[in-house]
């Protein structure tokens, strides 16, 4: 039976995560934050002191690791992780893990594998190019850099952390330059995505637009 899937990607702080969640919780679908598997896989590699040099190791810690996506999460061999995967170091090591082809083949099969059994809202950088290429609906969010690095800040700063917002935005243009560049599947918009730019909407109203997009879809509206 063919499974209804939904692709949104974009670059860093886009707003993709939060989306695709409350886009998943309001359809009943799975979600599968893409991001939280490569950050999963730095999680542990630091944890089991195995160098970025290492891809070899890195792909096979890939082909092992066994993901349990939930919408408030993931677990990881069975270990719950949220905040964990969010820190600056485990950030830093899973945007270069992901430019590795070998651990890209090992999660993007593990992707893959998910949405064919299951309804899914999956969020990255190159699903609807990618990962799920014959996806229902395809969506690409972005917005300002100054938006997003403030998106971010604020984040931050509800956690306690001091930040400079003028570094943020320095570190994510940087991001994007490296996932544009990168040179395995890189950050692009798919020629049949949608466009939303959600520098001056708000995530409601983001949400909205995508769902209508999948009843216009379901209905047959097209």
């Amino acid at each position: 039976m063919s499974r209804f899937q939904i692709a949104i990607d974009g670059p860093a702080g886009a707003g993709k995560s939060t989306v695709a969640r409350l886009v998943a919780k309001q359809l009943g679908l799975t979600y599968v934050d893409t991001g939280a598997m490569y950050r999963g896989i730095a999680w542990r590699a630091l944890k089991e002191n195995i160098s970025i040099s290492h891809e070899d190791a890195l792909s096979a810690l890939a082909k092992e690791t066994q993901f349990q996506l939930e919408n408030e999460g993931i677990r990881i061999n069975g270990q719950w992780l949220n905040e964990e995967l969010r820190t600056p170091q485990v950030s830093q090591l899973a945007s270069a893990i992901a430019k590795m082809a070998k651990v890209r083949q090992a999660l993007v099969s593990k992707q893959q594998e998910i949405a064919r059994y299951q309804n899914v809202v999956m969020d990255g950088r190159d699903i609807g190019t990618h990962v799920l290429p014959h996806a229902n609906i395809k969506v690409f969010l972005t917005a300002s850099i100054e938006k997003r690095a403030h998106r971010r800040f604020l984040e931050l700063q509800a956690k306690g952390l001091s930040v400079n917002e003028k570094t943020l935005q320095e570190e994510i243009r940087k991001r994007d330059e490296n996932d544009r560049k990168r040179k395995h599947s890189p950050l692009r918009k798919a020629e049949d995505a949608i466009l939303i730019d959600t520098t001056e909407q708000s995530i409601p109203e983001v949400v909205e637009k995508i769902l209508e997009l999948c009843r216009t879809k379901v209905g047959g509206g097209e």
